[in-house]
């Protein structure tokens, strides 16, 4: 099961980077397919415990028989709260990796890829409300233009809004061949995929609020951590890898490093990564999805 589900991408560097003690207790807040939950657990002694989140119905599945493994079935935004509610207030090491699985990606109802017609959903979280086809169909052309642009890195993401917005007062733009329909003229010839590819993630990003899920992580991360403890993130686009990177940094998403009167630096953590890990040939061979991935780690002061 876990093997088509999603190939853990950088396993060993994950491994290597929360520098598991045995008895500690360490989160995977992006569970899966379980690949490096189930990594983590050989590491841990009898008194270890792996913690894992993850809001999608299907990862549950994927459980595992393991009295020293608990799932919380939650967006690892509420992270904090969850780990209160089972009796920790801290942990010693968190896992994220924030690619989509490949397994949401190949299940056509989901509407995540563009390799398949279906409905236009993109929701991790089934209760979601909010569905890539509302986001076509309801936001206006300003608000489409700033998500095409800032999250899919779309270059003519202001006539693509436009088109849609356009497109959409004859036929909701419901299903991928509706999307293809009123937005056909703008999609560079001999570079459909890349482009569609970048509309999709654009949407997703909106659907799941998943850069707002980042930053609040990433802040309750320093609070949830003992001192030595250590954040393990692996990103796939800039707009991800950019808040881990300046957060690590200066313990803040945006801004300087603020300083104490002493002129000392205050910032939770030790930049274990001065460079993003990212994977070796072989790994690029075997697994396409380990591309684009960077792999950057922080060590809690």
């Amino acid at each position: 099961m876990e093997n088509n589900y999603h190939v853990p991408v950088m396993l060993k560097e994950c491994i290597d980077g929360l520098n598991i003690k045995p008895d500690g207790v360490y989160v995977d807040v992006t569970f899966g397919g379980g690949g490096h939950s189930r990594e983590i657990l050989k590491h841990l002694g009898k008194n270890g415990v792996l913690i894992a989140f993850d809001q999608d119905p299907d990862a549950q599945r994927n459980k595992i028989d393991d009295p020293r493994f608990l799932f919380v079935d939650q967006n690892f935004a509420f992270l904090k709260n969850n780990l209160r509610l089972l009796g920790f207030k801290s942990v010693d090491g968190i896992l994220a990796d924030l690619g989509v699985s490949s397994h949401q990606f190949n299940e056509a109802e989901r509407g995540f890829s563009t390799r398949f017609e279906s409905v236009l959903d993109m929701r991790m979280d089934k209760q979601g409300k909010l569905t890539a086809a509302e986001v076509l169909n309801t936001y206006s052309e300003d608000q489409l233009h700033k998500i095409f642009g800032i999250y899919g890195e779309v270059k003519n993401a202001k006539s693509l809004a436009k088109a849609v917005v356009t497109g959409r007062v004859e036929q909701p733009v419901q299903t991928l061949a509706d999307f293809k329909k009123v937005a056909g003229a703008h999609i560079p010839k001999g570079k459909e995929h890349k482009y569609m590819a970048q509309v999709f993630q654009a949407l997703r990003i909106e659907v799941n609020a998943e850069i707002n899920v980042l930053e609040s992580f990433l802040v309750q991360t320093a609070d949830v951590l003992k001192s030595g403890g250590r954040l393990v993130v692996m990103s796939y686009h800039s707009l991800e890898d950019r808040p881990v990177k300046n957060f690590l940094a200066k313990g803040k998403l945006k801004g300087e490093v603020e300083k104490d009167f002493f002129g000392n630096e205050l910032k939770p953590f030790k930049v274990i990564t001065r460079k993003a890990v990212v994977a070796d040939e072989e790994e690029l061979l075997r697994n396409s999805r380990s591309r684009s991935a960077k792999l950057r780690i922080g060590e809690k002061l």
